[in-house]
């Protein structure tokens, strides 16, 4: 029997196109001593994604060596075991691939409970909401004692984003969320209840941000850059706080766009501590279980974009960078 496998064979010039990647059919290994293997159920496709294909070494994880299967996140139900931590059955989440199979000894992976929806599991447990919980709790240092304070998140419906608000407005905190659409920016307020969410791409941007904080702009997670990081920088008070998790908005472009003037960095002692979660992989654990208990008790809401089958993969990711997923972005094997 066969499985396919995405595998990376060039590095893209600037956006990622289809060409990049190679399907390839190949046979389903055995697990040997003290390995598994998973059958995957479901692939995540996130933006970091897009530096892992680049060639940039200098970087805080190494690029996916050519020839490689495609770096991603996933769950999946192990099939056959020769490990006793990981029998038969157990359901499994690690960094995977984008494979409809993967080979694994134990180090990669971790048991995840099958009651949980797949769609949960990747939208709030996963690395969105590790991402969404160091960069609130860790970075930004956020706790009951800053209810009443303003919190902008760009991306703010996205998968990181959304979680983002919700988490600041359980902690009583005003929260100002950025997106690209008008249905999106309903959604936030609608069902989220954030207290205002505005459209980067409206012309008068800058002045909407203005109106809906009067008080400024206390916090900043940033996963965007671009055309709404100037306004919401500008707008940051005394001893502000920003978290930058990611600049979506700069990832595909050959010449990224000028930041803001480091002026006020100095005027308003500003702290700002770029992340990523690598660095705190030991903590997944620890995080996840907080998620879950947050999950189980109604406080943190979610949606998920899912597209059919693993050639979806391929053109699907670029929905992230369009601005056209609606939720967290997954592949349904």
């Amino acid at each position: 029997m066969t499985y396919r496998t995405i595998k990376l064979v060039k590095r893209p010039e600037t956006k990622i196109t289809e060409d990049i990647f190679d399907i390839v059919s190949q046979d389903i290994p055995q697990p040997k001593a003290d390995q598994v293997l998973i059958k995957m159920t479901h692939l995540s496709l996130d933006p970091a994604m897009r530096g892992w294909v680049s060639a940039d070494e200098d970087s805080y994880i190494p690029p996916v060596v050519l020839g490689d299967t495609m770096r991603a996140s996933g769950l999946g139900e192990v099939v056959a075991s020769n490990n006793s931590q990981f029998p038969v059955g157990t359901r499994v989440m690690g960094l995977l691939g984008l494979t409809e199979y993967a080979i694994s000894d134990g180090s990669n992976i971790n048991p995840i409970p099958k009651e949980i929806p797949a769609e949960a599991i990747l939208s709030v447990i996963a690395l969105p909401g590790i991402t969404s919980y160091h960069g609130l709790f860790e970075v930004l240092k956020l706790s009951s004692s800053d209810a009443g304070k303003t919190l902008a998140v760009t991306a703010a419906a996205g998968s990181v984003g959304s979680l983002v608000g919700q988490m600041a407005k359980n902690l009583g905190l005003k929260v100002v969320g950025v997106a690209g659409s008008t249905e999106k920016c309903q959604w936030l307020t609608d069902t989220l209840g954030f207290d205002a969410t505005l459209n980067y791409k409206d012309a008068d941007f800058a002045e909407q941000l203005a109106s809906a904080t009067p008080e400024g702009i206390d916090f900043f997670f940033e996963n965007t850059g671009g055309a709404a990081q100037g306004p919401i920088f500008n707008r940051m008070n005394a001893h502000g706080r920003i978290a930058v998790c990611g600049l979506i908005a700069e990832y595909q472009k050959e010449q990224p766009d000028p930041g803001p003037s480091w002026l006020n960095i100095i005027k308003k002692r500003l702290m700002i501590q770029g992340f990523t979660m690598p660095d705190h992989f030991h903590r997944i654990g620890e995080y996840s279980q907080a998620l879950g208990g947050m999950l189980g008790k109604g406080e943190l809401q979610y949606r998920a974009h899912v597209i059919e089958g693993i050639e979806s993969a391929t053109t699907g990711i670029n929905l992230l960078f369009d601005g056209n997923n609606q939720g967290k972005l997954i592949v349904k094997l």
